[in-house]
């Protein structure tokens, strides 16, 4: 776990030179293009839950499974990309998981329940190892462009999340009604995002021949303590911040079309509501980054994420068919923001690419699997009160603790800034 998240040396071609601005641009897209599958195994099953609930008889807690089982996937597996990304490299692992990714889709084709919850599980699984690479990719690859990039990398999740709960509905008539093929249809954008990432496949690995790992350039920083980490309270706070704002964002994307239909609107315009709120959350993903870097007090961008978010849940437990166009406006914003945010501060609050993974490991990993609480809690409420009003309180009172933690987090400091000047000390001491 405390291995290095590194990206293979490259054995250069006579003459070769290192990334011009074409191959910079190619990196880009492909790695935008693996973003953009990010969210899509998980956003396209929310639109036809009632229809797989109903075919396959199962409860609505046992039906929540399947967006649950992946984001506490994200988590669990988080722990193991270091290992995985000391053997094969950044930018090949995250190759490997786009094939994975469109197998675990693939898989909801097969009969039964057995295919349908292993490929969730690959699924989670093939975005949580993504989910850690990405930040650590971006702040090697584009240490110049963290804000630009980090802005586009929480815009591509955005679309592909819109573009899949606004999709999967009417794809349902395109394949004949069911819901199977419709789900599986959403392997191609991963297959396509692989074929985009060849580029960068390419490359011949350079080994140590001591550890067989994939060799690179020492960091002058050092490797931090992931024991370290887990007492940092800039750590701590980012990822209490991932955590909750993706519980949020995940009770929400897997029960809010549900909500809609039990308060008589149809599934079609329930997924649209879905869809049109992510959209709205595009726009809140690519600007938040270079606001938040300019504003003052630090703090304010999160108070204002919090603010949308609760504000939409207030008027979706009182009135939801009524104002749906304001409520989903709000939320889309406030989420988009809060998305946007927690994915920036892993970066903002790393002084290197080397703690940049070691926090996204932790901050992706634990607060993932805080996050899988979020759907089947809700679903479990809605179940014991027969009502949305108590699930949407409890996620407007998780706001409250959101707004502490995204608060903690905008500091401008770096992780381990305490830990480092105690080590130099110590260090000073002992060569005195």
């Amino acid at each position: 776990m405390t291995d290095l998240l590194q990206e293979p040396t490259l054995r250069k071609r006579p003459g070769r030179a290192t990334r011009g601005r074409l191959g910079i641009a190619v990196l880009a897209v492909g790695l935008l293009a693996a973003a953009f599958n990010l969210r899509i195994g998980v956003a396209s099953v929310g639109p036809v839950l009632s229809d797989i609930r109903a075919d396959l008889g199962l409860s609505e807690v046992v039906v929540s499974l399947l967006t649950t089982i992946p984001v506490v996937a994200f988590g669990a597996f988080a722990f193991v990309t270091p290992a995985l990304s000391r053997r094969l490299g950044l930018h090949r692992l995250l190759g490997a998981t786009m094939i994975a990714l469109a197998a675990g889709i693939a898989l909801r084709l097969t009969p039964g329940l057995v295919g349908l919850f292993i490929g969730t599980v690959v699924i989670g699984a093939s975005i949580a190892i993504a989910n850690v690479i990405m930040p650590t990719a971006i702040k090697r690859d584009f240490s110049h462009q963290v804000g630009l990039m980090m802005g586009l990398y929480a815009t591509a999740l955005s679309v592909g999340a819109a573009l899949a709960a606004g999709a999967t509905v009417p794809l349902l008539s395109v394949v004949g009604g069911g819901w199977r093929p419709t789900l599986a249809i959403w392997a191609i954008p991963a297959l396509i995002a692989f074929l985009l990432l060849v580029p960068q496949l390419r490359h011949t690995l350079v080994r140590d021949p001591r550890t067989h790992d994939v060799a690179d350039v020492p960091s002058e920083a050092g490797e931090p303590s992931v024991r370290a980490l887990t007492r940092d309270p800039v750590a701590i706070a980012v990822t209490a911040l991932m955590g909750l704002q993706s519980m949020s964002f995940y009770a929400a994307l897997t029960w809010v079309p549900t909500l809609f239909q039990d308060a008589g609107m149809g599934a079609h315009t329930a997924g649209w509501m879905l869809s049109y709120s992510a959209f709205l959350g595009i726009a809140a993903s690519l600007v938040t980054p270079t606001i938040a870097k300019r504003t003052r007090p630090t703090w304010l961008p999160v108070a204002v994420a919090v603010l949308l978010t609760g504000a939409a849940f207030v008027g979706l437990a009182a009135a939801p068919a009524s104002a749906a166009y304001v409520w989903m406006t709000m939320l889309g914003l406030g989420q988009g923001a809060s998305l946007s945010l927690s994915l920036t501060y892993i970066v903002w609050r790393s002084p290197d690419a080397q703690h940049t993974g070691h926090v996204s490991m932790m901050a992706q990993g634990l607060g993932y699997l805080l996050a899988g609480l979020g759907p089947i809690g809700l679903g479990a409420l809605h179940t014991a009160t027969h009502g949305w009003t108590v699930p949407l309180m409890a996620l407007i009172g998780l706001l409250v603790l959101q707004m502490w933690a995204g608060a903690l987090a905008s500091r401008e400091r770096h992780v381990l800034d305490g830990h480092d000047r105690a080590s130099e000390r110590s260090a000073r001491r002992r060569d005195a």
